[in-house]
């Protein structure tokens, strides 16, 4: 456990003083008692307030003074049920942001349950906003604060002078602090302080404005105050009185009962690692649904028609059928998103065998079908198809589909459709949507226009529809859908309506809740004008109901009346009395009032759900779990997942745990299998044992067959755990011999058994039992080097890992002579050289590589370089994909040369056999093409181009096979087309950044690579290198090494450090040739810092300072600039800014630190 400072209490000793005495009783086993001790937890996510030392200060010396132990820390570790039951009271002292992970949580929710305390100060409303359970101990959350200034004088009314610590406070007390506006607040709550908001400004909650209370909540005791901003408050008499009051209290008082865990109700989160998950086929083709059948096989669906079926006794994939739809091309040349697009299983489907298919149908009218076709063993019955509803579309233009299909436990088939508009703009029309609510009325614009459909009570777009089949094929309409069976101006089958993109929903099979999630829209910003930014929601229907779009968007957010004819805006909708006033409306006018989302988020970071993230988004909704639904066996997923949504993103990749009430009022979000990477989700289903399938779409190829797209099992262990394997090896190639030092570092049993080891380098022999060995191998050849962990309950994991022998990968170097490695600057020419050395091939510098042969680009990247982890596809890296392209394709390249190949073809003639390009041409460029054409070559083959027969090639490998067809793909691949290479030594003038004006903040990368020819039957390696020239203005939060520094997001500016006395920031190997100056962007206000000196130091944080500054506070919040001179120095070091003031104290802010080259370029010190 890390503990910042423990103290214990005077009877600690005292007991410990008895035993060595011989006094202490020892024939009666002790009453359990609650413990003598609190925890103070103060970690930050956000906002750090400099006023927690004395926080802690005061909670130390009240454990001196009554007699309690005092643990303190910022580690969430901290937060384990073994670990909680050591306290009477948990303070959340000025906490910020989300500090717990969901085992924290709910580990933390059953020390609560069990009769633990809390305590909050101040910020601690401003902390968990995903966490509605601690919102309602903690009492309320944070809504904002006044400002200019922010901590202001103020008259507090003294509400219970009964509390304890409360008796010596005045009826009205004046106290000067920063005060907290409050949402959210429970009323279960008992104030004990109020503000009165007539004293000072900025005051939202009126003249019920609590500041202090507690209350008794699931089972424990919570106390807050939202005094404690300023380090003066610590001090003053009557403060600690009012803190000790409420700890006191929240401890348990005089007579403090013992915890209780029997009394709990919250499960703890299984641990992660108890999850194991299964690939079991990879590389389908766009996969859009599934459904398990009873006997455990998987039918799963794919865009363009093809029904395939996963076999478990095989694990094997076969194509069992083929539906012909529309999946062509949209009038503006776009690839169309209709195709086949859901499938459900009958409720009866052991006795019928009835599926469920709705799809766009090849040819003929516009229109989406729900049909029912008939599954015996693995065959399709085309002839038994029922078509039972139709949806009428357009399929002139872009987009959303829908067509997920769900039964609910009385057997109704809920059917979602998407809204069939185009949200894009069009250059023949001068005002458009823009991202926000497409609600164009203009003449010939109606594919433009969602109010013709979503919000349309006539027609079927844009909707959930429940029906209920019947054994002829018709359909019933059930009772309780949004309009009467009778209405003549609505369509009886709408269950909800008002959707975009409703593109996978769930019913809860014990209580009917529906759930889906809708694609929102793409504005990314507010508009005055126009109405909120683009919201994705995760919803819910308890009832039938109007979810708004398109005059609404997420929390009932309302658009504008806009004229598409003049630009001007109108009014925003009414979301309590929406109207449809569309020229293209064919129903009611008047919708009913909109219901509200469930769970909505932008693409920026959610306010409201900050666990979702950022980015592209496409909400899904998957299944609700009940334990009691499933047969119990090994693999079934524990009931703590009892009632619970799996809600899920398929941009984004992550699967959430939304917990909900008896009501089914969110409660809580939490991650499942957090650290895992899912391909872009895009269904997932429990079987009949309670374990999981993930069918996922891939990446990074939108309408096309991904790699890594394919069909998932995730299995729930509880028992004894496979080890998790680590295997590495400081080189995988050379020439022979080659000796390698192989490791198992990171290899771990989370059952904590003892591990024994077996490698094995190319034979079945073990050849060591030593975690991390050496071994040299001799001849040249590819090897397999495997390693087997076995735990003590005989549980296996093995790893391999490929060692080529024979030919050394070539060795790329880029220098920069004489000039600076690190940084550009505007207007400077930069110097380079490449250098190549290859065992077998020689080097440039003796002539034997043609420098041709080498490749050399320089990309600027203005959102910065990203290093790309190994198995991450970073669309943005211009510079990692130029590398990889010519790397992926040069090894192609080359093996083509070194083969007889080149007697039959040549790029673009036809000669023996057909031209490369002919081939590129005749096929896509999938995973599947790539593979038959691999076979071909390795095999052999005639018919395709002529009766010429092509030769066999038994020598090459499938991998390098296939390097050489993807290398004659790119020739036909425009996205692939290689820039011309730049020389390998030269001048460059980097002014590409010039152009995106001053805030320009990216990179340049300069890459290069050489493939050398093979040797001794190994294959081409490709060597590579790259030098990253950064913009000399850094941000302080890009640092590499913080230590005791906190991160502040601030509105305009971005992150910013805050430097703690005694803390430091690092940035690591960074070029000072030509530096002659660092200007640091500070903020230093006073009523938040201390002020003090910024010092840099070389190479370690203890060395001597070569340069200081002062920062001193000011008045208001904003930016000011220090100068760091500096002179003489020249080379690459590890630079740290060391924060000097007071231990533990916040000195100042840091935003950004900029390196200055020449004259001219410094500020004066300040």
């Amino acid at each position: 456990m890390t503990i910042i400072s423990r103290l214990k209490p005077l009877r600690h000793f005292l007991v410990a003083a008895s035993v060595l005495l011989g006094t202490a009783a020892c024939d009666n086993e002790p009453a359990a008692e609650r413990p003598n001790q609190v925890l103070v937890f103060s970690k930050t996510a956000g906002f750090y307030h400099a006023s927690i030392p004395q926080g802690i200060a005061l909670v130390q010396a009240l454990g001196q003074e009554h007699d309690f132990g005092v643990d303190t820390t910022t580690n969430a570790a901290n937060f384990t049920e073994e670990n909680l039951k050591n306290y009477a009271a948990v303070v959340f002292m000025n906490t910020t942001g989300d500090v717990l992970n969901a085992e924290q949580q709910a580990d933390f929710e059953r020390y609560i349950q069990a009769g633990g305390g809390f305590v909050g100060v101040h910020s601690a409303t401003d902390t968990e906003y995903d966490w509605p359970w601690y919102g309602k101990l903690v009492g309320a959350y944070f809504n904002g604060h006044p400002n200019n200034p922010n901590v202001q004088d103020g008259m507090v009314d003294v509400v219970d002078k009964n509390f304890e610590g409360m008796g010596n406070f005045p009826d009205r007390w004046e106290h000067a602090d920063e005060f907290y506006n409050f949402k959210n607040i429970n009323p279960d709550i008992k104030p004990l302080l109020k503000m009165d908001e007539s004293s000072y400004n900025g005051g939202t909650n009126g003249d019920d404005h609590p500041m202090a209370w507690y209350h008794e909540y699931d089972g424990g005791r919570a106390f807050y105050t939202n005094f404690g901003h300023t380090d003066e408050t610590y001090a003053e008499p009557l403060y600690k009185e009012h803190f000790w009051g409420g700890l006191h209290w929240a401890m348990g008082g005089e007579q403090a009962p013992a915890l209780n865990y029997e009394q709990v109700k919250s499960e703890r989160v299984p641990a992660e690692n108890r999850f194991e998950r299964e690939m079991l086929a990879q590389g389908l083709n766009e996969p859009i649904a599934m459904e398990i059948l009873p006997d455990d096989r998987i039918v799963i669906i794919e865009r363009r028609g093809d029904i395939k079926m996963y076999h478990p006794d095989t694990k094997k994939i076969s194509v069992i059928a083929h539906i012909p739809v529309f999946n062509g091309k949209y009038r503006d040349n776009r690839d169309a998103e209709e195709g086949l697009l859901g499938i459900a299983l009958s409720p009866n489907y052991a006795q019928d065998h009835y599926v469920y298919l709705y799809y766009a149908p090849e040819g003929g009218a516009a229109r989406n079908v729900l049909a029912r076709y008939t599954l015996e063993g693995d065959n399709l019955d085309m002839n038994s198809k029922v078509e039972m509803l139709e949806v009428k579309t357009q399929r002139d233009e872009c987009c959303h589909t829908g067509g997920s299909i769900a039964f609910d436990a009385q057997g109704n088939l809920y059917l979602s459709t998407g809204d069939n508009t185009n949200p894009f703009d069009s250059k023949s029309m001068k005002y458009n949507s823009n991202g926000y609510g497409p609600m164009n009325g203009t003449p010939g614009r109606e594919a433009w226009d969602a109010r013709r459909s979503s919000a349309n009570t006539m027609d079927l777009r844009g909707k959930v529809i429940r029906i209920h089949p019947e054994a002829d094929g018709s359909y019933t309409i059930p009772d309780g859908n949004l309009f009467p069976k009778d209405a003549k101006d609505a369509r009886p089958e709408i269950y909800t309506m008002g959707h975009r993109n409703p593109y996978k929903i769930s019913v809860d099979q014990k209580n009917g809740y529906l759930y889906w999630g809708d694609v929102g829209p793409d504005a990314s910003t507010d508009s005055t004008g126009r109405g909120p930014r683009g919201y994705d929601e995760l919803n819910q229907a308890r009832k039938p109901g109007f979810f708004g779009w398109p005059m609404f968007v997420g929390n009932n957010r309302p658009y504008n009346h806009y004229d598409y004819q003049t630009g001007e805006s109108g009014e925003p909708y009414d979301p309590k009395k929406p109207i449809n006033d569309s020229p293209n409306n064919t129903g009611r006018k008047e919708l009913p009032p909109v219901s509200p989302a469930f769970l909505y988020y932008p693409y920026a970071e959610s306010p409201e759900f900050p666990i979702v993230g950022k980015g592209g988004r496409n909400a899904m909704a998957g299944p609700v779990f009940y334990s009691d639904l499933y047969q119990h066996t090994e693999g079934t997923f524990p009931a703590y997942f009892d009632g619970k949504l799996f809600g899920y993103d398929w941009i984004r990749g992550w699967v959430l745990i939304v917990t909900m009430d008896d009501e089914g009022n969110l409660e809580k979000l939490e991650p499942f299998m957090g650290s895992t990477k899912f391909n872009n989700p895009v269904d997932m289903k429990f079987d009949k044992n309670g374990t999981l399938y993930v069918l996922e779409y891939g990446n990074p190829r939108w309408f096309a067959a991904n790699d890594n797209s394919g069909l998932s099992h995730i299995r729930y262990n509880a028992g004894n755990r496979t080890p998790v394997l680590a295997m590495s090896a400081d080189k995988t190639v050379g020439a022979a011999p080659l000796t390698v030092q192989f490791n198992s570092e990171g290899t771990k049993d989370y059952d904590q058994d003892d591990l024994t080891y077996e490698w094995y380098f190319g034979s079945s022999n073990v050849a060591s039992t030593e975690p991390n060995p050496s071994h040299t191998f001799d001849k040249p050849g590819v090897y397999k080097a495997m390693l087997q962990v076995t735990d003590a309950q005989g549980a296996t994991a093995t790893m391999e890992k490929e060692i080529m022998v024979g030919n050394a990968r070539p060795e790329v170097t880029i220098t920069v002579p004489n000039g600076n490695q690190t940084f550009y600057w505007d207007n400077r020419s930069l110097a380079y050289d490449v250098q190549v050395a290859d065992k077998e091939d020689g080097t440039l510098a003796d002539g034997k590589i043609n420098p041709e042969d080498v490749y050399v680009t320089v990309n600027y990247l203005p959102d910065g370089y990203q290093p790309v982890a190994e198995g991450e596809q970073e669309e943005e890296a211009l510079g990692h994909e130029a590398m990889m392209a010519q790397s992926q394709f040069a090894v192609g390249k080359r093996l083509l040369e070194g083969s007889d190949c080149r007697a039959c073809h040549s790029n673009d003639q036809k000669s023996v056999g057909p031209a490369y390009l002919e081939v590129a041409k005749k096929y896509d460029d999938s995973e599947q093409a790539i593979t038959l054409l691999a076979n071909k070559i390795i095999k052999g083959g005639s018919g395709v181009w002529g009766e010429q027969a092509m030769p066999a090639h038994p020598q090459l490998s499938v991998s390098d096979a296939s390097q050489i067809v993807r290398y004659i793909f790119s020739l036909d691949q425009q996205d692939n087309a290689m820039a011309p290479s730049k020389p390998a030594k030269g001048t460059l003038v980097l002014n590409d950044h010039q152009k995106r004006g001053n805030a320009a903040t990216g990179d340049y990368v300069i890459s290069a690579t050489y493939t050398d020819k093979g040797a001794n039957q190994i294959t081409p390696l490709t060597g590579s290198n790259q030098l990253i020239l950064r913009n000399p203005k850094l941000k302080a939060a890009s640092a590499d090494g913080p230590d005791n520094l906190f991160l502040y997001d601030v509105p305009g500016i971005g992150q910013i450090v805050v430097g703690m006395g005694g803390g430091y920031m690092v940035f690591k190997d960074i070029d000072l040739t030509d530096v002659n100056g660092i200007t640091v962007g500070v903020s230093a206000p006073a009523e938040q810092t201390k002020g003090g000196d910024l010092e840099l130091h070389l190479d370690k944080p203890d060395s001597p300072a070569i340069v200081k500054a002062t920062v001193s506070t000011t008045e208001q919040m904003g930016m000011q600039q220090v100068n760091l001179p500096l002179s003489g120095q020249s080379g690459k070091h590890d630079l740290y800014f060391s924060f000097v003031g007071p231990a533990g104290q916040g000195l100042y802010a840091v935003s950004t630190v900029e390196f200055k080259v020449g004259t001219g370029n410094t500020t004066a010190m300040r």
